[in-house]
């Protein structure tokens, strides 16, 4: 798929991941239909694997308006598509592994895999710079 519509499906997706997350995080934690209350709350009192994979999603969130607004802010400014595509399908990728080493608990390699997810929208923005 290319063009914006390789770009909307990227979007799409990222902002679906953490989600994926959620729905761990509660069926992990034994979340039952009382806990839709408040299920902030519940949430908060998990611990392992449901706390992990909370916290997948909070960061997930977290980190995506920076990553939208690269790719809105390169497909603005006519940047090849071959770069954005690229930067976007890599940070997805990151972004799964991330959440595989956080659920795994493997803290060092889920910190180096951070820092690649997160070059991926800082790139676009310099290649936006450096192009514009």
């Amino acid at each position: 798929m290319q063009g914006i519509n390789g770009i909307i499906l990227i979007i799409i997706i990222a902002c679906l991941l953490p989600y994926v997350f959620t729905l761990i995080a509660k069926s992990t934690g034994g979340f039952q239909a009382k806990d839709n209350q408040n299920p902030r709350e519940f949430l908060a009192k998990t611990t392992g694997l449901s706390a992990r994979a909370n916290a997948v999603q909070q960061n997930s969130f977290e980190s995506l308006p920076l990553f939208i607004a690269a790719m809105l802010m390169a497909e603005y400014m006519v940047i090849p598509e071959r770069f954005i595509l690229a930067l976007g399908w890599a940070y997805i990728v990151f972004r799964v592994i991330y959440g595989i080493c956080y659920l795994a608990n493997w803290a060092t390699l889920r910190s180096i895999i951070w820092l690649f997810s997160i070059l991926c929208p800082i790139l676009l923005f310099v290649i936006t710079i450096k192009i514009t």
